[in-house]
């Protein structure tokens, strides 16, 4: 039997997500209507054998993650439990902490994945690349192709072009080392225990050969300190080169949710492969109602004028109402907004029961990769640049008021904000 393993981090992570990340947990952010975590739930319940789905992190339980257990555990059948950390215990800290839990009913293999990547997820793929490379407890790390320059912000492997073994692994090396990046989806068997638990071991002697050291960071709890394991730094840079490692290679796509722009970016790409997994959907032109160029994903609930244009790459919440002669494009609209008549909305995202005046503007910029270059990845753009806010799409917060006849540009406005003028450039606290 298999199980996954997802890892969903917690309220200190997630920053660059703001102010997004103030109403809902950033793994239940709705990519393509419906949450992020989802599509990670709806392909690994496609797995044969599959028995259980763990989701570890450090939020306290809440009421939106249980109600997202309960109609997930529902709809596809399969058992969903989460697993809180008592702190930030790291990739590989956090799924040795729970180990008993994860071995339990012994699993031949499992899975872990990050929360926040976007991606076809080809795990049966990665199951038969695991039986036919290596032997039985052989692990596998989902790669893909960047180009080189970015390459440097991500996990780098080096592989041998006959077998795929991983001959050397650098997290974020500062000059180039390979263009195959780390995707943040693996596939271990229970042996990956006994090489998390050597550095476990490793770093208890070296709390005990040095106490003192780095305290201050962690109030003196030294069995956090010993806890604290990351999988990328600690274990694979030590396991590459061994023959127990390998990369399965994936063409398809792929993309990280760092930030609110690019979570524009990963509905685009989730919205496209709809076409082949749930063209239900999908938005389409019918009669008396609007007009939809591209992919677009409308909840039944959304209220919306036949004279408003939406798309391409747009999705709308429960409960939204768009005006007439609306324009909508390259936008997320979250639950129980209002965008009135004539009000234009693109490269945005607008916050839970915002409202938007009439014949108002809200624009920002997106942040997309390179389209002529087909390894670009999406840059996670820091949020200042040389003293100034850097260009990127437009966020507004839940129950921003947006008043009429006023141009939004480029701007963050925090939630509760009722504006009464033009901005651009701005965060708005």
């Amino acid at each position: 039997m298999l199980k996954s393993v997802i890892l969903i981090g917690g309220p200190q992570k997630g920053t660059r997500f703001r102010p997004l990340s103030f109403e809902v947990p950033k793994p239940l952010f709705p990519v393509a209507g419906v949450p992020m975590l989802q599509h990670h739930v709806e392909e690994c319940a496609k797995v044969p054998n599959m028995k259980e789905i763990l989701l570890i992190g450090f939020y306290q339980p809440n009421e939106e993650l249980t109600r997202f257990m309960c109609s997930a555990q529902q709809e596809f059948k399969i058992s969903i439990r989460y697993l809180q950390e008592y702190a930030a215990l790291g990739t590989g800290g956090g799924i040795y902490h729970f180990r008993d839990q994860i071995l339990s009913g012994g699993p031949e293999a499992f899975f872990i994945m990050n929360a926040d990547v976007c991606s076809e997820f080809p795990l049966p793929e990665m199951l038969n690349f695991q039986k036919e490379h290596g032997e039985a407890s052989s692990f596998v790390i989902l790669g893909t192709t960047a180009n080189r320059k970015q390459s440097m912000n991500y996990g780098c492997i080096v592989e041998n072009q006959q077998t795929n073994e991983v001959l050397h692994y650098v997290e974020k090396p500062s000059t180039f080392v390979s263009d195959i990046i780390n995707c943040g989806i693996y596939l271990f068997t229970p042996e990956i225990f006994q090489h998390i638990g050597a550095v476990f071991q490793k770093n208890q002697q070296d709390m005990l050969l040095y106490p003192y050291e780095g305290d201050e960071q962690t109030n003196g709890n030294g069995w956090h300190r010993a806890e604290a394991i990351r999988l990328e730094q600690d274990i694979f840079t030590a396991l590459a080169g061994q023959g127990k490692l390998y990369v399965y290679k994936t063409p398809a796509i792929w993309s990280q949710i760092k930030s609110a722009g690019s979570a524009i970016y990963a509905s685009r790409l989730y919205l496209n492969q709809y076409h082949k997994t749930h063209p239900e959907r999908l938005a389409t032109n019918k009669e008396g109602g609007p007009r939809i160029s591209g992919n677009v994903y409308i909840h039944p609930t959304a209220n919306i004028d036949p004279t408003a244009v939406l798309g391409p790459n747009v999705s709308i919440g429960t409960g939204v109402t768009i005006g007439a002669g609306v324009r909508v494009r390259e936008s997320i609209i979250l639950h129980g907004a209002t965008l009135q008549d004539h009000s234009c909305v693109l490269n945005c995202i607008v916050g839970w029961d915002s409202t938007i005046g009439k014949w108002a503007r809200v624009e920002g910029t997106p942040s997309d990769p390179n389209p002529n270059d087909p390894y670009a990845k999406i840059d996670s753009e820091t949020l200042f640049r040389d003293g100034k806010l850097t260009p990127s799409i437009t966020i507004l917060g839940c129950n921003v008021t947006i008043p009429a006849e006023v141009i939004i540009l480029n701007s963050i406005v925090l939630p509760y904000k009722d504006l009464n003028r033009s901005f651009k450039n701005q965060i708005i606290l």
